[in-house]
């Protein structure tokens, strides 16, 4: 399906049909949603989608760039509002989405799962001068000021805590965030170490916390 979302149109893909809680899964830099569902997908029962963001997939290619974590957060929110509630899992720079995500909305979020992938890292975690540059349109995704600009972002630590303390005051959930990264940069590392967040081995095990049969009459009674 397709979500306008002022002038970008975002392909939100359901890769499984079903019923319950929707499982949403957000890409790494440079990658789209799969064309179908992933093995780790098949531990969850309900229904599961995939967000293609701004600039990459099936999603509308915008003209010169200006990509931030926050133009994908707003993307990753347009999705949720389609859905209504949703489990996350994110991938690279999707998990980093995922966590301003489940902070923000953290009374929509049934638990976020947060994973390795490309543009887990991000840029440096205080401001630097960076270059100016230009670069040639190729007409396809991803597009290549995503992943310049994305790949510089800035991920200050605390920063990132902000969102993780905001998830877990918000949510009826005592853990609403659970790290199956094994990478490590700082962003994560700091999170990792807060009061309300878990740690699993892979993204199966963080979903198996998360599933709706756990979750769901938690929500329905906050």
């Amino acid at each position: 399906m397709i979500i306008a979302h002022n002038k970008i149109e975002l392909a939100l893909h359901e890769l499984r049909s079903g019923a319950g809680t929707p499982l949403l899964l957000l890409h790494g830099l440079g990658e789209r949603t799969p064309t179908s569902s992933p093995e780790v997908a098949e531990v969850w029962p309900g229904p599961v989608f995939g967000l293609d963001f701004t600039g990459h997939g099936a999603s509308t290619l915008p003209v010169g760039g200006g990509y931030t974590a926050e133009i994908l957060l707003a993307d990753a929110d347009a999705a949720l509002h389609e859905l209504g509630t949703a489990t996350v899992v994110g991938r690279g720079v999707g998990a980093y989405i995922a966590l301003l995500l489940a902070g923000a909305r953290a009374d929509r979020v049934h638990g976020t799962v947060l994973t390795d992938g490309p543009g887990l890292s991000g840029g440096p975690s205080v401001p630097v001068s960076q270059p100016v540059f230009s670069l040639q349109p190729v007409g396809s995704t991803p597009d290549p000021y995503a992943l310049v600009e994305l790949g510089r972002d800035l991920r200050p630590p605390d920063y990132a805590t902000t969102f993780a303390r905001l998830a877990v005051e918000g949510s009826p959930l005592e853990a609403p965030i659970t790290v199956a990264a094994r990478f490590r940069p700082a962003w994560i590392a700091a999170v990792a170490d807060e009061f309300g967040v878990e740690q699993a081995a892979n993204i199966a095990e963080g979903l198996a916390r998360y599933s709706p049969d756990r979750t769901d009459s938690v929500f329905e009674q906050s």
